[in-house]
């Protein structure tokens, strides 16, 4: 099993996916050799509730899992903390719609859910909880509470920080993660389907959210950086750039 952590269905908060859309990044995630991943989308994303209706109402979903163009799709969110920091939660297709619910009442930035509250809110749910680009400067989470730093399933090793910082992020990634004896996972954080394949996670078969985590937790798995990482990311951020300035125009 060939994971990416950490995924985006939308170009951006504001550009959403059409279904076909969609699809079409599905097959491109299975064409980049990824045979499972996680949809990680950004909780304040447009069209975040109907995002997951959509895929309740389109696709077949067994175990804790949608079979999608050859690959298995976990759900999940990506959710802002007010202190700073993005928390990633990977569940059920139920428990992920309903915490999508729950926290738009959270999604405007002077009203981003406290830490503390969200971990609160999270004991209600079975997730996989990953602390994202846990270095990363405009984001990090090192100014947190240890409590909090412990409670972590994993911790990202982000596709984007990579390119951005180099090979010597993953050091200190790993580095910051052993300290709170939090094992590391990899995500590409792609918004766009040329980033697929960046950063890959090799797994035995995992079906459920309770697999997952007896996984990681036993250290079952190996993380693989493509060597073609910098060019794929450089080329997704590219277009990127080129689809929000003619879009948001």
């Amino acid at each position: 099993m060939q994971i990416d952590f950490h995924t985006h269905a939308n170009l951006s908060k504001k550009i959403t996916t059409s279904l076909e859309g969609f699809k079409e990044k599905m097959r491109a995630a299975k064409e980049s050799g990824l045979t499972a991943l996680a949809i990680t989308e950004h909780f304040n994303s447009a069209n975040i509730v109907e995002l997951y209706q959509t895929l309740e109402t389109e696709f077949s979903y067994q175990a804790d899992y949608y079979q999608i163009e050859g690959l298995k799709v976990f759900c999940g969110l990506e959710v802002d903390v007010k202190e700073t920091g993005h928390f990633l939660v990977i569940g059920t297709r139920e428990d992920i719609l309903t915490m999508a619910q729950i926290l738009v009442a959270f999604q405007d930035e002077e009203n981003f859910i406290t830490v503390k509250e969200l971990i609160a809110l999270l004991e209600d749910f079975n997730v996989l909880k990953i602390g994202a680009h846990p270095l990363r400067e405009s984001t990090p989470w090192l100014h947190h509470d240890r409590a909090v730093l412990k409670q972590f399933d994993a911790y990202d090793l982000n596709g984007k920080d990579l390119y951005t910082y180099g090979s010597g992020i993953e050091e200190r990634v790993r580095k910051f993660a052993k300290k709170y004896n939090v094992p590391v996972v990899g995500g590409s954080d792609t918004h766009h389907h040329l980033q697929y394949g960046s950063i890959i996670n090799i797994l035995p078969e995992c079906d459920t959210i309770n697999q997952l985590r007896k996984v990681i937790r036993a250290g079952n798995y190996e993380t693989k950086i493509s060597p073609c990482l910098s060019e794929k990311v450089k080329a997704a951020n590219e277009v990127k750039k080129m689809i929000k300035e003619k879009t948001l125009v």
